[in-house]
C-alpha cells in the first residue's frame, strides 16, 4: 500500500494533477472580499485527493518541496487566469522557505511568467515541524519582503512555536487557529485568549484573521472583538471557481431581532445617534489635520465609504500617533486615514434596545469612547459611551419615579409603555394580573407589616419564575401584580407560581390557623366571618387574544375581567381570557 501511494504521488507530481481551491478572506472593515487562501485538492478520484494525505504522503518520502514548488506554479497559473484582483494567500512551510530553489526566486519567475504583481501575493507560514533557526527564517522573511511580498502567519495558537515567530518576524497578518474560534461565543478562555491576541496584534500594527467561522454567533463575537478580517465556512467553503461576492446579508452586527422586543428597556440605539460628517476612509491625513485645526469642537471622525464605515478616528489619538515622531507630518502627511486605524470599530444596529448595546458593550469590554450606529449594515451615525451612560441614567430615574416602594417593581407607567411598545411591534406575548384573595382580613388579624411580608413573598415568587428573558414583573398597587410572559411556556409557569405560593403561604399564619384552615375577622358588613388562607387568583389573556388588541387599555379592561372570573374559583385559581376569538373557549383551572 505505501509504495502504491507513493507511484500515485509522483504519477500526481509528473503529470501536474493538482487542482487549487480559493477560499475567501473577508475585510471585516470594508464588508468586502480582499483576499483568498489558495488550498490544493489531487485528483477526485485519487486516495490522495485530500490535502491531508497528500502533505502527509509526500513528508513521508522526502517530496514535500516539490509538491510545494508544484502548488505554487498551478497556484499562481490558477490566480492570473481567472484575473482575481484580490491578495493571493500561499501556504509554505518555514522549511521550505529557507530552500535554495525558493530563495533564489523560483516563485518571482512563476510570478513573473504569468504577470502577478509580487505585491498582491501574502506568503502565508504553516509550521507543522519545529522551527530552530530563527534568525535564518527572518532573514528569509526580509528577503521576501524587500521582494514586494506580504508575510502571513497560520494557525497562531496551534503550531509549535507561534508566538516566538510573531515576535521574531512581525508578519502583516496573523490567523488565529480555528480552535479558539470555534464555540467562541459561549468559551470565556477562548473569548480572553482572542481579546489578547487582538491587543497585542493592534500594538504591532498587525491584521488579525480570525479562521475558521461557521456561525453567525462566532461571526458575532469575532466582531465584537474589532478583530478585522474573517475566514471560514460562514461565509464561504473553498471553491475552484472563487466567490466574487460575499452576501451582505451575512454581516448581521447586534440587531434586534435577535432579541423579543420585551426583554428590555424599549427605547433603542436610534435614540442616541449622533450626527457627524463622515470623511472617506482614503483622506490623506494632512486633511485630516486641517479637520481638527478648523474645528477645536470635533473629537470624533468616522471613516465611511460607500454608506459602509470601516473605522474612527479619535482627536487624541490621531494627535499623539502623528506627533510621536518629530517629523510626523513628512511621514505621514499624504498616506491614507485609514493607516492609523489598528482595529474594527463597535457596530450596533440602530433597532437594538438600549439595554442590550449596554450589555454587549460591557461584554466586548470595548475600551472606546464610541461606536458605530447602522441602519441595515448602512452608516447611520455615531453612538458615544457618554450618550448611552447619560440615556440609561435617565431612563433609571424615571422608572423609578414609577416604582413600587414596597417591592421596587416598576409600576403600571412604565408597564403601560411596555405593553404599547410590543402592540407596536407585533410582538407575541401574553399577560398575568396576579391578586392576592383573603388579603384585608390577614393585614387585619396580624397586622400591615405582615401583609407587607406576604406582597414581598409574591413579588420574589414572580421574580424568581419569570427571569428577565421570560417577560417582565410590575407591581401596579396594593396586592395587584401584572406579568408580561413573552415565553412560550407561560401556561406552565402561572401553574407553577400558583403551586409555589401555595406551599409558602402557610408559613405566614399561626400553626392553629393552619390547622384551621383560616382565620376569622370582620367582613364588609362589619360582622365575624370565616376567611381560608390567603391564596392568588390569577387572570390570564392569552398571545391569541393579546395580538388582537391596540393599546395598553384594552389589555387592561381584558386582565381584570378576567381576574374577576378567576377569583371566583375557591383557592389558587386562573382564568384565561381568550373571548375575543369566536373559535376559542375560556379556561379556567384551580390549583
Amino acid at each position: 500500500m505505501s509504495s502504491s501511494l507513493q507511484s500515485e504521488l509522483l504519477k500526481i507530481l509528473d503529470t501536474k494533477q493538482l487542482t487549487p481551491h480559493f477560499q475567501p478572506i473577508i475585510s471585516l472593515t470594508k464588508r468586502e472580499i480582499m483576499g483568498y487562501e489558495a488550498l490544493i485538492r489531487g485528483p477526485s478520484n485519487s486516495p490522495l485527493h485530500s490535502p491531508f494525505n497528500l502533505f502527509e504522503t509526500a513528508e513521508r518520502y522526502d517530496l514535500s518541496t516539490r509538491l510545494e514548488f508544484l502548488c505554487r506554479e498551478i497556484t499562481i497559473d490558477r490566480y492570473a487566469s481567472l484575473n482575481i484582483p484580490e491578495k493571493l494567500f500561499i501556504n509554505v512551510t518555514p522549511a521550505v522557505l529557507l530552500e535554495p530553489e525558493f530563495k533564489t526566486g523560483e516563485t518571482l519567475r512563476f510570478l513573473d511568467q504569468y504577470g502577478v504583481d509580487p505585491r498582491s501575493v501574502v506568503i502565508e507560514l504553516t509550521e507543522h515541524q519545529p522551527t530552530d533557526d530563527y534568525d535564518l527564517i527572518r532573514e528569509a522573511v526580509n528577503h521576501y519582503r524587500s521582494m514586494g511580498f506580504e508575510i502571513a502567519l497560520d494557525d497562531l495558537g496551534a503550531g509549535y512555536s507561534g508566538l516566538r515567530l510573531w515576535s521574531e518576524l512581525l508578519p502583516e497578518y496573523v490567523k488565529i487557529d480555528k480552535h479558539f474560534i470555534q464555540g467562541l461565543h459561549e468559551d470565556p478562555v477562548k473569548l480572553n485568549f482572542v481579546r489578547s491576541i487582538q491587543d497585542i496584534a493592534s500594538s504591532l500594527n498587525c491584521n488579525v484573521i480570525a479562521e475558521g467561522i461557521e456561525t453567525k454567533e462566532e461571526f458575532i463575537s469575532v466582531e465584537k472583538l474589532g478583530i478585522t478580517h474573517a475566514q471560514g465556512y460562514y461565509f464561504a467553503r473553498p471553491a475552484a471557481m472563487p466567490l466574487e461576492l460575499v452576501n451582505s446579508e451575512l454581516f448581521v452586527t447586534i440587531r434586534s431581532e435577535q432579541y423579543l422586543p420585551g426583554q428590555s428597556i424599549t427605547a433603542t440605539a436610534a435614540r442616541i445617534i449622533k450626527a457627524i460628517t463622515p470623511i472617506s476612509a482614503d483622506t490623506p491625513i494632512n486633511s485630516v489635520m486641517e479637520l481638527f485645526q478648523q474645528n477645536s469642537d470635533l473629537t470624533i471622525l468616522p471613516l465611511v465609504d460607500n454608506k459602509r464605515a470601516s473605522g474612527i478616528m479619535y482627536r487624541d489619538s490621531f494627535l499623539s500617533k502623528l506627533f510621536s515622531s518629530r517629523y510626523g507630518i513628512e511621514l505621514y502627511g499624504k498616506k491614507p486615514i485609514s493607516s492609523f486605524i489598528d482595529h474594527l470599530p463597535f457596530f450596533v444596529d440602530q433597532n437594538t434596545p438600549i439595554a442590550e448595546v449596554s450589555k454587549s458593550l460591557t461584554s466586548a469590554m470595548r475600551n472606546e469612547q464610541a461606536f458605530i450606529i447602522t441602519n441595515n449594515g448602512e452608516f447611520a451615525g455615531i453612538g458615544t459611551l457618554l450618550d448611552l451612560l447619560e440615556y440609561i441614567t435617565q431612563q433609571q430615574i424615571h422608572h423609578a419615579k414609577h416604582a413600587n416602594p414596597l417591592t421596587l417593581l416598576p409600576g403600571s407607567v412604565p408597564f403601560n409603555d411596555k405593553i404599547n411598545q410590543l402592540l407596536s411591534n407585533k410582538s407575541v406575548f401574553s399577560i398575568g394580573y396576579f391578586d392576592l384573595d383573603n388579603f384585608k382580613p390577614f393585614n387585619d388579624v396580624y397586622s400591615y407589616s405582615a401583609g407587607d411580608d406576604i406582597i414581598k413573598a409574591v413579588a420574589n415568587l414572580l421574580t424568581q419564575q419569570i427571569l428577565p428573558e421570560d417577560g417582565q414583573v410590575g407591581h401596579i398597587g396594593g396586592d395587584d401584580f401584572i406579568v408580561i410572559f413573552t415565553c412560550a411556556d407561560w401556561l406552565v409557569r402561572c401553574e407553577a407560581i400558583l403551586r409555589s405560593f401555595e406551599c409558602i403561604v402557610p408559613t405566614y399564619y399561626k400553626t392553629e390557623d393552619v390547622k384551621s384552615g383560616g382565620i376569622h375577622a370582620e367582613g364588609r358588613n362589619g360582622e365575624k366571618c370565616f376567611f381560608p388562607l390567603i391564596s392568588l387568583s390569577v387572570g390570564l389573556i392569552s398571545p391569541e387574544a393579546t395580538v388582537q388588541c391596540n393599546s395598553h387599555v384594552e389589555i387592561a379592561d381584558l386582565a381584570s375581567a378576567a381576574k374577576k372570573m378567576a377569583k371566583k374559583i375557591p383557592g389558587n385559581s386562573f382564568f384565561v381570557e381568550q373571548r375575543l376569538s369566536k373559535n376559542q373557549h375560556d379556561e379556567s383551572c384551580c390549583c
